[in-house]
């Protein structure tokens, strides 16, 4: 009998929520309720519609300095969704037996900001400040903390494919038999670094942003942490395949013929055992950036894929970045879930302005109903780091 890498425990929040019932509920409205606007990240008092966590996060005040971040209390957040199941999975393997990966790309960076600031102002860093909780491991290390797990722990940033590689990651420590149980996913908070450097690139929207859309302008930044318990198992939803390649084609850009992409989601759908037209349903990367739209187009375009139902959730969530991967995925479980009795598929959020120049593919409209199988969500970051995945339900 297979073995799949089972995602048996979800635990998240962003801008469509704070829970399971509410996220879903919210993007079955297709609500761009969290998506706000605000004055404080770029220049001069410049608004900038961002995707905002609105919760009450944990607090930090007991933690020890190095974790003491926004990005980890997104995480603590998260986590206390999940943490009977990681208690139950502790008992059953051991401490050692339970693995952290998480995928990111902000850290601590916020703070370190504020620091920054603060240090500039009066020639010294507060007593409290701890660089160490803007590195990149820290998310990982940090839950590895909170859960009191000992098994292989790490972070991963290849910028917004990072959580999605982190999942490709989980699965394999799974198959090595490093570890019997993985807390997996990704954690990416709001920050000035971040907003500056999108927008020095002019890839920031005046507005929210319309993937696919001819009146495309750019990105809208958002801020989540999602993360799953990835175990052993023969039923459930399930990671069931998986890709990753790196073009290298620019530090920015992707690839315009999009083979990077297409090597990824062929490697994604041969791991998995079928063929891409098995795919019932594919969450597009879809940042409504000018070139990443006609990539991604023409990617679907040349695998034959244009038929396929697909959308692009960053109008409702925001590119979460590092986080992005994962948010996606955690979109397709609670689609294939119990959350979705009804079936319907996750609507693509624009200004319904089709863009001539692009492959057409089929944007799913609000309140769209279709039994699935197969969902890819795809994630294609700087430096031309490609990564597919593919969730479904098994037997």
């Amino acid at each position: 009998m297979t073995t799949f890498s089972r995602l048996s425990a979800l635990g998240l929040c962003c801008a469509l929520g704070n829970s399971k019932s509410e996220v879903w509920h919210n993007t079955v409205a297709a609500s761009r309720a969290g998506m706000r606007a605000r004055t404080d990240l770029l220049t001069a008092g410049q608004s900038v519609i961002v995707g905002e966590v609105r919760a009450a996060l944990p607090d930090y005040s007991a933690w020890p300095a190095r974790y003491r971040s926004r990005n980890n209390q997104l995480a603590a957040f998260a986590f206390s969704q999940i943490a009977s199941e990681v208690s139950a999975l502790r008992s059953q393997f051991g401490a050692e037996r339970i693995g952290v990966i998480i995928g990111t790309s902000t850290s601590g960076i916020a703070e370190g900001e504020q620091a920054l600031a603060l240090q500039m102002q009066q020639q010294q860093f507060a007593p409290d400040f701890d660089y160490q909780m803007q590195e990149m491991a820290a998310p990982a290390e940090f839950i590895s903390w909170l859960a009191d797990v000992r098994g292989p722990a790490y972070a991963i940033s290849t910028a917004c494919s990072s959580s999605a590689r982190a999942l490709l990651s989980a699965q394999s420590l799974l198959q090595a038999g490093l570890a019997d149980a993985v807390i997996v996913g990704g954690v990416d908070s709001l920050c000035q670094l971040t907003l500056r450097g999108f927008s020095a690139l002019e890839a920031v929207s005046a507005g929210l942003c319309q993937p696919f859309s001819a009146n495309r302008d750019g990105i809208n930044i958002g801020e989540a942490a999602v993360l799953f318990v990835m175990q052993r198992g023969n039923s459930g939803i399930a990671l069931l395949g998986g890709g990753a390649s790196s073009d290298a084609h620019h530090m920015s850009a992707p690839q315009p013929d999009g083979l990077g992409a297409i090597a990824a989601i062929n490697q994604a759908c041969q791991s998995a055992g079928i063929s891409a037209q098995q795919l019932d349903y594919i969450n597009l990367h879809g940042t409504a950036t000018a070139l990443n739209d006609s990539m991604e187009s023409t990617a679907l375009a040349t695998l034959g894929l244009q038929q396929v139902a697909a959308s692009s959730s960053k109008g409702m969530t925001g590119h979460t970045l590092g986080a992005a991967g994962a948010l996606e995925a955690a979109l397709c479980w609670l689609m294939l879930s119990d959350y979705n009795p009804q079936h319907y598929l996750i609507p693509h959020c624009w200004d319904n302005a089709a863009d001539p120049q692009l492959p057409q593919l089929k944007l799913v409209q609000q309140g769209q109903q279709q039994q699935l199988r197969y969902c890819l969500s795809s994630s294609f970051a700087f430096g031309g780091n490609n990564v597919a995945v593919i969730l479904g339900t098994t037997a």
